[in-house]
């Protein structure tokens, strides 16, 4: 059983699924710095200077006025904290439009290196050329 893990581990395909998976980690890290850095900013910028993560409706239980989504949540409110969710969709809509991308310029990289005809070789006579050649040669 443990030969068969090993070489189920050591296929191609498991390998760049396990690196698939860790440069995704990475990229999030990145697309999340993007978003909290670079754009709550502009959209701070268009709204008031106000970020936009912080924001949330209070649904039930009292937070005391101005409190932050994360005091909110510790006083045990009921809270529908739309600012976070926003800020999720925006960062599954950079993450998404850059994989299709990335998809996109794969795609076309293979089709590329599948649709390139080999470069023809040139050939010498046949074999049979050659023996009917030598026939006539002798016949003369």
């Amino acid at each position: 059983m443990f030969q068969e893990f090993k070489s189920f581990i050591a296929r191609g395909n498991v390998m760049d699924m396990a690196v698939g998976i860790i440069i995704g980690a990475a990229f999030t890290a990145i697309v999340s710095s993007l978003v909290s850095d670079l754009i709550n900013p502009i959209i701070g910028v268009f709204t008031g200077e106000m970020d936009f993560t912080d924001k949330y409706l209070v649904l039930s239980g009292s937070v005391p006025d101005g409190a932050s989504l994360d005091a909110a949540r510790e006083a045990g409110a009921a809270i529908f904290a739309y600012g976070a969710f926003a800020m999720a969709v925006v960062n599954f809509l950079i993450i998404a439009v850059v994989v299709f991308l990335l998809v996109k310029m794969v795609n076309r990289v293979k089709a590329a290196s599948q649709s390139e005809p080999a470069p023809e070789q040139e050939t010498g006579p046949s074999q049979l050329d050659v023996l009917l050649d030598i026939r006539d040669a002798l016949r003369k």
